[in-house]
C-alpha cells in the first residue's frame, strides 16, 4: 500500500510534509529505479516559489545515483508529459496542481505518462530500504538547462492546429498565475486567436489565489454577452470554460462537445469516451444519444488514460476538467483542451451557449468534509451501513478519501434536487460524526 504517493504524486505543505530532504530521497530513488533503462531525467516545476528549492534538491537526489539530470524551467505538466515521450525518458514534474502556492508536490512521468501504482509502490520501497545510494564519483550525474525543449512543444502544438478553424469570439484566458503563462500568449497569437490574458503574472506565492479554474465567477462574473472565459489550474493540465452569468462549462460538457465532434470527424475511435464515476448522469445520457458509449474508472486521471489504452479510446477525463485527447498528447493537456473545443464550436457552427442551454443535467452535489483520519471514517460502520442503506435506482453516491488532501469528498446525484441535498446533508454530518468519535 502506497504512503507517500496520492492519486497524483507526493503532495504535501512545504518543509512540513513535503521538504529538501524527501526530495533528494524520492529523486535518489526514481534513478536508482530507472537506473539501466534510461540515462537522463528531466526536470520541470510550476510558478511557486518553493519550486526552486524543491528541483534542486530532487536534481541533486537523482545526480548523487548516477542519472544525469535536464532542467527546463517552469512549464505546464503536459509540456513536460510530451517531451518526456519525445525524447523516450522520464521526467518529474514540481507542481500541486489547483492547490495554493503553501502546498507543492513531485509526479514521476515515464514517455509521457504517470507511472504506475506499482512503481510508485516499489519507490517507496527503496526509500523505505535504504534512504540514499551513491554512486562512485565517476558515476556522478551531470545537471544541466535546456531551455530549448519548451520550444518543440510550442511547435508541434502551432503546427497540429495552424490550418484549424476558431470561432470569431473574444476570449478572456484566467491562468491561474500558474505555468500555462509560459506558453499560452505564443499559441494563441501564433494561431491569430483574440485573447485578452488575465492571472499571467505569477510572483511565486499568487498561484491559485483567488483565480484559474476552482475561481470560476472571478472571470465568469466580468463577461459580457458573446465573450467565453478560459480558466487554467496551476500546472495547466486541466481546463474549463466560463460564460457571461458565471455558468461553468464543466470537464463533462467539454468532452460531450468535443465527443461529438471527434466522431462527426471520424478522431472517436471505438465511439467510447471515458471518465470517472464523478461524471454526470446527464452526460451518460447526452452520449448514449450520439451512440457514443461512456465508460467509468475511479477517480484520477492516471487511471482514465489507463482503461483508455485498453478499450482503443481517443477521449477520456475527468469532471475536474482533466481531458485526455490521446491523439494530441498522452495525459490531460489543458492548453489542447481550450484549442479543440474552440476549433469544435467554430466546425459545427454553434455557439458555446447554444450548446451549454441543451446539455441535459442532473441535480449533483460535491462536498469536501475536511478531517484528519481519513482511513478511520472510510473504516465507520455507521457510515457504512447508511450508504448501503441509500443504495436506490434514483440516487448515485460517491464517497471517498481524497487521494491530494485531508478531505473525505462527496457526491450525490440524482431526478430530485430536494432528495440530493438531504441525503448529501446527511452524509456530511455522518462523516464528521465519524471523525469525531
Amino acid at each position: 500500500m502506497k504512503k507517500l504517493f496520492g492519486t497524483d504524486g507526493v503532495r504535501g505543505i512545504i518543509n512540513e510534509d513535503l521538504t529538501a530532504e524527501l526530495a533528494m530521497k524520492l529523486g535518489n530513488a526514481v534513478s536508482r529505479y530507472f537506473l539501466g533503462k534510461y540515462t537522463k531525467l528531466i526536470i520541470a516545476k510550476d510558478t511557486r516559489g518553493s519550486g526552486d528549492l524543491l528541483e534542486n534538491a530532487v536534481a541533486a537526489g537523482a545526480a548523487s545515483a548516477g542519472m544525469d539530470v535536464e532542467l527546463i524551467g517552469v512549464v505546464p505538466t503536459p509540456t513536460l508529459a510530451f517531451i518526456t515521450k519525445e525524447v523516450n525518458t522520464i521526467g518529474i514534474m514540481i507542481s500541486a496542481s489547483h492547490n495554493p502556492a503553501v502546498y507543492n508536490g513531485i509526479k514521476v512521468l515515464e514517455k509521457g505518462m504517470k507511472i504506475s501504482d506499482e512503481a510508485e509502490v516499489e519507490i517507496e520501497g527503496l526509500i523505505a530500504e535504504k534512504p540514499y545510494h551513491y554512486s562512485i564519483y565517476s558515476d556522478v550525474g551531470r545537471v544541466g538547462f535546456n531551455h530549448k525543449l519548451r520550444d518543440v512543444y510550442l511547435q508541434y502544438v502551432i503546427h497540429k492546429y495552424k490550418n484549424r478553424l476558431f470561432p470569431d469570439t473574444e476570449v478572456i484566458i484566467d491562468g491561474a498565475n500558474g505555468a500555462i503563462s509560459t506558453v499560452i500568449k505564443e499559441v494563441y497569437n501564433a494561431l491569430g486567436l483574440k485573447a485578452d490574458f488575465r492571472y499571467i503574472e505569477p510572483n511565486g506565492i499568487n498561484i491559485n489565489d483567488g483565480c484559474g479554474s476552482l475561481h470560476p465567477q472571478v472571470i465568469g462574473e466580468e463577461l459580457k454577452p458573446g465573450q467565453i472565459g478560459v480558466l487554467f489550474d496551476g500546472d495547466a493540465d486541466r481546463c474549463l470554460f466560463v460564460l457571461p452569468g458565471n455558468h461553468l462549462v464543466d470537464g463533462d460538457r467539454l468532452m460531450a462537445l468535443n465527443a461529438h465532434h471527434m466522431m462527426k470527424n471520424g478522431r472517436l475511435k471505438t465511439n467510447k469516451v471515458v471518465a470517472t464515476i464523478m461524471s454526470n448522469l446527464g452526460f451518460e445520457r447526452f452520449l448514449r444519444e450520439k451512440g457514443i458509449e461512456l465508460l467509468r474508472t475511479k477517480v484520477g486521471d492516471k487511471y482514465v488514460l489507463e482503461k483508455m489504452l485498453q478499450t482503443d479510446s481517443t477521449l477520456g477525463g475527468e469532471q475536474s476538467g482533466h481531458i485526455i485527447f490521446l491523439d494530441i498528447n498522452t495525459t490531460g493537456d489543458g492548453l489542447i483542451t481550450s484549442l479543440e473545443t474552440l476549433s469544435a464550436l467554430a466546425n459545427m457552427g454553434i455557439t458555446l451557449e447554444e450548446f451549454n442551454r441543451n446539455f441535459p443535467t442532473y441535480p449533483q452535489i460535491l462536498r469536501n468534509v475536511p478531517v484528519s483520519d481519513k482511513k478511520k471514517v472510510m473504516d465507520c460502520e455507521r457510515l457504512k451501513e447508511e450508504l448501503e442503506s441509500l443504495k436506490s435506482d434514483n440516487l448515485r453516491i460517491v464517497l471517498r478519501p481524497s487521494g491530494t488532501e485531508p478531505y473525505i469528498r462527496i457526491m450525490v446525484e440524482g431526478e430530485k434536487e430536494e432528495e440530493v441535498n438531504v441525503v448529501c446533508e446527511r452524509l456530511v454530518d455522518l462523516v464528521e460524526e465519524c471523525a469525531n468519535e
